[in-house]
């Protein structure tokens, strides 16, 4: 989720099934002024969800945005059998290894078919993965450094960050210091990350003799109402955990969707005029030797669920 801030809320039913809530409390108001960083993450999440169920034997029912008349009830989620899509069941390992690596990746290329998977399972899932190369992704990465740029010069922005990365100890979120590279010496072609205050991350000894292989990816869509950028999420995760299972690294960069300019500039010169960028993704091989990441940090059940008879901690999502 956007800055780990994990926006969400579940309740489960008596039938047993699962609600998805969005949490408003954690929109990012300035970062994310239209929400769609929070529609994302709550997606990637229920696509989680639906993989674990997966995972241990069960088929599930997805059904998006079942209340029109609350906005913040954004799926239901009913098991219905024990005959889950194997295809999502391969996917269940791989959501406790993924992690996002935002260091520098390994010189060796990634192959055309291994891209080629990615791009099958955002097709799988209503959206559009496409590989961004030659001249058109140098021009991605001055998109990229351009949103951060302007970014910075949004009033609010910098308090907001330096909330999220300044946690207090066991809050169980935020973008943690140890999970963030700091500057450092960049070649030409290098994919800048989002700057924050207080990055401990190094990169791995001896990367910076060698060319990162990076692939840059836009996810997009062919609409932009809640219900696309909620199946985008899905795609997100889909597309996340399968890179995980086949070894890859990947880094999820919003930024440059955040900002109107930037992401005009992306749907115009990079994906197409008549689609909506919802994601930019970096993949590629993890550095050689690179150290093993920290687990970011998740907030414990009783803060983000809701049983029968059982309220979750802090306002009902259902009153929302």
């Amino acid at each position: 989720s956007v800055y780990n801030s994990q926006p969400w809320r579940w309740r489960i039913s008596a039938t047993g099934g699962v609600d998805l809530y969005a949490d408003p409390d954690r929109h990012l108001i300035t970062t994310d002024s239209q929400g769609r960083d929070l529609l994302l993450s709550c997606g990637a999440a229920l696509h989680h969800l639906t993989v674990a169920l997966a995972g241990l034997g069960w088929a599930t029912v997805t059904t998006p945005l079942p209340d029109p008349e609350n906005l913040n009830h954004l799926a239901r989620v009913q098991p219905h059998g024990p005959t889950p899509d194997p295809g999502a069941a391969r996917l269940a390992p791989a959501i406790q290894r993924r992690h996002t690596d935002r260091r520098r990746f390994s010189p060796a290329p990634v192959p055309t078919e291994v891209l080629d998977a990615l791009i099958e399972q955002a097709t799988a899932h209503g959206a559009e993965l496409r590989a961004v190369t030659d001249a058109a992704r140098g021009h991605l990465i001055e998109i990229i450094t351009a949103s951060a740029t302007l970014q910075q010069q949004q009033l609010g922005y910098a308090a907001e960050l330096a909330q999220w990365t300044s946690r207090y100890a066991h809050s169980g979120d935020g973008i943690q210091p140890g999970s963030v590279v700091g500057p450092g010496v960049d070649r030409p072609g290098d994919v800048p990350m989002r700057p924050t205050p207080h990055p401990e991350l190094t990169q791995p000894p001896h990367s910076f003799q060698h060319l990162d292989a990076s692939v840059l990816m836009v996810l997009s869509t062919d609409s932009d109402d809640r219900r696309a950028v909620l199946g985008a999420g899905e795609a997100m995760s889909a597309v996340l955990l399968t890179a995980t299972n086949l070894g890859l690294a990947t880094t999820p960069l919003s930024q440059p969707l955040e900002i109107d300019q930037t992401r005009t500039a992306i749907s115009t010169h990079i994906v197409d005029p008549e689609r909506f960028p919802q994601l930019v993704l970096r993949v590629g091989w993890p550095y050689p030797g690179a150290p093993e990441l920290p687990l970011s940090p998740r907030r414990t059940l009783d803060f983000v669920l809701q049983s029968p008879g059982r309220s979750a901690v802090g306002q009902d999502p259902l009153s929302r």
